[in-house]
């Protein structure tokens, strides 16, 4: 978001501003890193905004920040409306045709190193007045309620209100093991065989864990793999493998240098058909900010390079 504490000299638009900026991050030191003013700047706003509506808006502790009732639904009120003055403001960026405020995006951290990672720097040299804000959350949330640009994540789990953006050539999981667990346990010849192996699971953020899907001729295959650990980190997940505690099942990309060199070996490759890759992807009713625009022109270059000539 425009830093508009800073634009419009304080009052309402800069008390909303903080108030916006300490719920969405629970935090005022946070939110004044943000917004690029001291947490005392803050403080002062929120306590005002308070004394002028006589209304409580933040429960404070040493540890935590949360909202009240009332916080709820000020900010339920104020965040579409912020999000118009945002988009007016940007709107004559556009006619002055310079990228410039805060992109905020929401990603699994994953997504942020396939996708963001390789562009960051040519990017950020290039729009030198665009503040890219990036959050690394695997869990599938609102970004339009939890107050982001944009988001990044695989294209069938984009919701249909969304524009979506592909950022990433179409993808394939990889079940991967080592040389040496292989020889000990033996290769599975079809995915139901996976119940006679130790096998990596990985569990995300909202405590599921993660069934193992494969298809091959239009026969799908799931399968509810256990074995001796389960993580939330797939770059872990390969160097489990490789050290031969199990099979793991995991984007391809992330395996490539091992089956390169030969720590691991792919199992069941005709199970593993290619998917629709990641997608950025927006809200459509929304005017897209310039900076935005410039960074899905930088991302879309980058798809292309990746395809094979």
């Amino acid at each position: 978001m425009v830093n508009i504490i800073q634009q419009s000299g304080g009052g309402d638009l800069a008390a909303f501003t903080a108030f916006l900026a300490v719920a969405a991050h629970r935090s005022f030191r946070s939110a004044a890193a943000e917004l690029n003013i001291t947490p005392s700047a803050i403080s002062h706003a929120i306590k005002t905004l308070e004394q002028r509506l006589g209304a409580r808006l933040f429960n404070r502790t040493t540890r935590s920040v949360s909202l009240t009732d009332a916080g709820e639904r000020l900010a339920e009120k104020l965040r579409p409306a912020m999000a118009s003055i945002e988009e007016a403001l940007q709107s004559v960026d556009t006619e002055a045709g310079t990228p410039r405020g805060t992109v905020r995006i929401n990603a699994s951290e994953g997504a942020i190193r396939l996708v963001l990672k390789p562009v960051l720097a040519r990017f950020l040299r290039q729009y030198p007045q665009v503040h890219l804000d990036i959050v690394s959350d695997g869990r599938l949330g609102d970004i339009v309620s939890d107050g982001f640009d944009a988001g990044i994540r695989l294209a069938e789990a984009v919701p249909r209100d969304m524009v979506a953006v592909a950022v990433t050539p179409p993808m394939q999981f990889a079940a991967v093991a080592s040389p040496a667990y292989l020889h000990a346990r033996g290769r599975p010849l079809r995915p139901l065989d996976l119940h006679q192996h130790d096998c990596i699971r990985f569990r995300f953020e909202s405590g599921a864990i993660y069934r193992w899907e494969f298809e091959r001729q239009g026969v799908t295959e799931r399968v509810n793999v256990s074995g001796p650990i389960t993580l939330t980190d797939q770059p872990l997940m390969v160097d489990a493998a490789v050290d031969g505690i199990g099979i793991a099942f995991v984007p391809e990309h992330l395996a490539l240098e091992p089956l390169a060199d030969g720590r691991l070996l792919r199992l069941l490759e005709d199970w593993c058909p290619e998917f629709p890759g990641l997608s950025l992807y927006y809200p459509g009713h929304r005017h897209v900010p310039p900076g935005l625009k410039a960074l899905i022109g930088v991302l879309q270059q980058q798809v292309g390079s990746r395809q094979p000539a």
